[in-house]
């Protein structure tokens, strides 16, 4: 039997500063392959030549990855500040809708860091421009200096709700992860659950309310280590018989989850 097909959402970059392209992370495509047994497929976040119905038709799955620029705050109704940082449109105008796509068919999706910022937004919640800058929260910016390790080591606990989608995935109220983000939930929007948040009371997991199909968000860069973490393995596990369920032509809701 074939292996399910995800789609890996890139983000839009320069080489050497002058030379268009779309990228995406190894780490992402490694553990799609070696933790969710499935195809890592790249699709170049330009909506001008990617259709939503040509997506839709040809996934099992997608993942939103963590990427460098911001989503734009005037997809949640707000004025660009400095604090907001770079910005990517065209991932803006493919990711919003296609994320909103594949919750209604019940698609499998999970979102990560940028990613996860987008599923809040893309159901009309808010961004924090800098957590850092506001009152009674940490620091979450990847450290400046070090080893990729270094980059990427435990950063803080996350406390679950009790009973809830990641409680069950996780098997435990509580785990450590890492923390490399500057931005992060302000208001949710209208169907996200949080179901997980830092020691600072930073949001860190979310699911789609009432999704046909997985539907989840983290904070936190699970990528890493992902066949080794005992975090990071479960969640992508999950995903990945989300995605062969879809294969087979059948859903995994959001409440089904254990």
């Amino acid at each position: 039997m074939s292996r399910p097909v995800i789609g890996v959402i890139a983000n839009s970059h320069l080489l050497n500063d002058t030379y268009a392209v779309q990228a995406v992370g190894d780490m992402n495509l490694e553990a799609i392959a070696a933790v969710c047994d499935a195809l890592p497929i790249i699709v170049p976040a330009l909506p001008d030549i990617v259709a939503l119905p040509d997506l839709m038709n040809s996934f099992d799955g997608f993942i939103f990855p963590g990427g460098r620029p911001n989503v734009h705050p005037e997809e949640y109704g707000e004025e660009p500040t400095p604090a907001h940082g770079e910005f990517d449109r065209a991932r803006d105008r493919l990711a919003l809708p296609l994320i909103r796509a594949c919750v209604d068919a019940g698609l499998p999706i999970l979102g990560i860091c940028r990613g996860f910022q987008e599923m809040n937004v893309a159901f009309g919640g808010s961004l924090h421009p800098e957590i850092r800058d506001l009152p009674g929260r940490d620091n979450h910016r990847m450290p400046p200096d070090g080893t990729i390790a270094e980059k990427f080591a435990m950063r803080h606990t996350i406390s679950f709700t009790p009973g809830g989608v990641f409680h069950r995935l996780m098997g435990t109220e509580q785990v450590v992860t890492n923390s490399l983000h500057g931005q992060g939930i302000k208001t949710p929007g209208s169907r996200v659950v949080i179901e997980g948040w830092a020691p600072d009371q930073t949001p860190e997991a979310v699911h789609i309310a009432d999704a046909p199909g997985f539907a989840l968000g983290v904070q936190w860069h699970p990528e890493y280590q992902a066949g080794i973490d005992p975090v990071s393995r479960p969640l992508f596990a999950a995903f990945g018989d989300a995605a062969t369920n879809w294969a087979n032509g059948k859903r995994s809701p959001v409440r089904q989850i254990a």
